[in-house]
């Protein structure tokens, strides 16, 4: 035995995961409803067996905002709401470039290139996937950045060239458990994101896909969506926390009993979601154990749903990857914050890709003539427009 927390029912799992042995349902169930200590406790055992004791940090650039199709119930960027955020057409290559070279500045080692709509489609609007096409050349040839893509449906012709142009991990977020999907979704299933990822992996690319805490899902719910993951096979499992937005379907309903949805300080803790910080906390650990080889990664809504001081734990309970700086349509902190949140769980950055300097990035964080950006920026202030002043979820 490797590692032992006195505890039956996680020491047993955790002797079956070091050696080799997959968990299922009924394991992830009986893992949940242990203690919250000794679960992290476990998540970590793991992540330090088969880890390398780096965070793996991402960025992301909102290359296409607003006006999507789909009617996601969290989401701000779906036709189907008001939620106030501005919109536009595709960035093109030299914005897409600004973003990745802010994200290499500051520390990420993946660069996500990210739209909102139902797919980008080479057939449909060619010269939108030519510029998609070229942004990736750009930033491939310019930037010590591993680059990412989350551009909805793809066809397999689509997916072969991402594939050949480089594209190291396809992004599309199941978001919730099969059941549970049709309570967040209603103009696609749960199974056309599924379809979107076979797609992507057929191709040759890694998957990141993950979910969104704290949407009125139950704890077996999120079990279920850790098992459907394991069947898709991912690498990367973002963990985002639900931060309601003003308009959306999320963010206008239970207001008055949940005190999420309406003006509340973006900076208070548990304001944000139907979830507790120990919820959090033993979800991440109970996936690390469900997903001993992926980086479980710590995304949107962070900021909003966990306190500054508590932000280490879910990287104490096995989390071991983030995403750093802004994201979709609200801001983030600074990539010094999260080098500090990561150093404070006892890790360090990865630094594998971009070898950049952990203390210079920390040091700008403090600079009060340095200019107030985050890593790789929102998709207000990619397009020079005014920054918001919320922060969110990786799906806002």
């Amino acid at each position: 035995m490797v590692y032992e927390t006195g505890n039956r029912t996680i020491d047993d799992a955790l002797e079956r995961v070091f050696d080799g042995e997959t968990l299922d349902r009924t394991d992830g169930l009986a893992l949940l409803a242990q203690p919250t200590d000794q679960l992290a406790a476990a998540g970590a055992a793991v992540r330090d067996h088969f880890g390398d004791g780096t965070v793996d940090a991402c960025s992301i650039v909102n290359a296409k905002a607003g006006n999507c199709a789909e009617d996601c119930g969290f989401c701000a960027q779906s036709v189907h709401f008001d939620t106030g955020i501005d919109t536009y057409g595709f960035l093109g290559p030299e914005k897409i470039l600004e973003a990745a070279k802010r994200a290499e500045r500051d520390g990420a080692q993946r660069f996500g290139i990210v739209v909102a709509e139902r797919g980008v489609s080479k057939e449909k609007r060619p010269e939108e996937w030519a510029e998609v096409i070229e942004s990736i050349r750009r930033v491939r040839e310019e930037c010590d950045l591993e680059i990412d893509a989350s551009l909805g449906i793809l066809t397999e012709e689509e997916a072969a060239i991402l594939a050949e142009e480089g594209i190291g991990h396809y992004n599309h977020n199941i978001e919730t458990s099969p059941r549970y999907f049709p309570e967040i979704v209603g103009t696609h299933e749960f199974e056309d994101r599924v379809a979107t990822l076979e797609v992507a992996k057929d191709a040759g690319m890694d998957l990141c896909a993950g979910v969104i805490l704290g949407m009125g899902e139950t704890p077996t719910d999120r079990v279920d969506a850790a098992i459907a993951l394991q069947e898709i096979g991912v690498s990367s499992l973002p963990v985002n926390v639900l931060n309601p937005v003003a308009g959306t379907a999320l963010g206008d309903s239970d207001c008055d009993e949940s005190g999420y949805g309406d003006d509340t300080d973006a900076g208070d803790a548990n304001t944000g979601a139907d979830i507790t910080t120990e919820e959090i906390v033993e979800t991440v650990a109970v996936y690390r154990l469900l997903h001993p080889h992926a980086r479980v990664r710590l995304t949107g809504g962070r900021e909003v749903n966990l306190a500054p001081e508590e932000q280490h734990l879910p990287f104490e309970a096995g989390a071991d990857g983030i995403l750093t700086g802004d994201y979709l349509t609200t801001d983030g902190q600074s990539a010094g914050e999260d080098i500090e949140i990561v150093e404070r769980a006892g890790l360090e950055p990865n630094r594998e890709v971009n070898d950049f300097d952990p203390a210079a990035v920390k040091a700008r964080g403090t600079d009060d003539d340095a200019p107030l950006e985050t890593a790789a920026g929102t998709a207000t202030s990619t397009a020079d427009k005014t920054r918001e002043s919320s922060r969110g979820s990786t799906d806002d």
